[in-house]
């Protein structure tokens, strides 16, 4: 089953599956400077960074039977924060798209400040908010790309017959 994870409604925080799927594709640009401190902090690994492969599937038209499209490179890793008197921490996971260690490490520091409740607020409004914006500008740019390049095409039979109907109105 597939979800929109890129919005959420407005009177409602987002999930932890949404702001882990926002937090995949948020630009280090957008990452880094919202964790602030808490970036520049080793944390404590329980999975280091590491990059493999992993199956994608896709489905012909969005509804048919799946099958292997491909494989992707993917980097994952789990930490705890390394806070001096927490030791039921939270868990922070990332699996990010590409081989960048230092995103899937960003990644996972959020997601585990993300979910202490004191934190969320401030998170979701610093770093949730521009990601969201980010990628829905992404998203316009592309509509408008594929918009731009689109054709309409006219058959042969469709002007071929209106125009034999002007023809036998006429007569």
């Amino acid at each position: 089953m597939f979800h929109a994870f890129d919005s959420h409604p407005a009177d409602r925080p987002p999930q932890r599956a949404q702001w882990m799927a926002l937090l995949a594709r948020a630009p280090m640009a957008l990452l880094e400077p919202a964790l602030g401190a808490h970036a520049r902090k080793t944390p404590r690994w329980l999975r280091a960074p590491e990059t493999g492969l992993m199956m994608v599937q896709g489905r012909a038209g969005g509804n048919g039977e799946r099958f292997n499209l491909g494989e992707v490179t993917v980097t994952r890793c789990a930490l705890r924060l390394a806070e001096p008197l927490q030791h039921e921490a939270p868990v922070g996971v990332a699996y990010v798209l590409g081989r960048s260690h230092r995103h899937a490490q960003l990644a996972a520091t959020a997601d585990a400040l993300l979910q202490d409740p004191a934190q969320h607020a401030v998170l979701d409004a610093s770093l949730l908010a521009p990601v969201r914006a980010h990628l829905a500008r992404e998203r316009m740019a592309r509509r408008a790309r594929a918009q731009a390049s689109k054709v309409e095409f006219f058959t042969v039979a469709r002007e071929s017959g209106s125009a034999g109907e002007d023809e036998e109105e006429g007569a």
